[in-house]
């Protein structure tokens, strides 16, 4: 049983950055393909990014200039560094293992809060 683990949201105030990262623990998540989600109050959860055991990418085509999704394979996690927040990027970003690519996700992490204030 795999237990993923997001960690680095936080307040930042807009034209900030933050680096969130995905720590599995039980598995070896070097061979999935991985993906970061999130959800904002009352909308529905919306991909962000997902990146393949090959490291082949897709993003969503609004993000794709500003969030950059990557493994750190010796730690056992996946990272999504997001560059010039803006306060629409507030939301609970969730991780998750792509099952089905690049959005439909077997397992998800608890989620780490980002706020970004105007």
């Amino acid at each position: 049983q795999v237990q993923l683990v997001e960690s680095g949201g936080g307040l930042v105030q807009a034209g900030g950055s933050l680096s969130l990262s995905c720590a599995a623990s039980g598995r070896d998540i070097s061979y999935w393909d991985m993906g970061w989600f999130r959800q904002a109050p009352g909308k529905g959860r919306e991909f962000v990014a997902a990146i393949t055991r090959f490291e082949n990418t897709r993003y969503s085509s609004s993000l794709k200039d500003r969030f950059t999704i990557s493994r750190d394979n010796a730690a056992n996690s996946v990272l999504l560094q997001m560059n010039n927040l803006k306060p629409e990027d507030s939301a609970v970003y969730y991780c998750g293992r792509v099952v089905g690519w690049p959005d439909r996700v077997g397992s998800w992490g608890q989620g780490t809060q980002v706020t970004v204030s105007s």
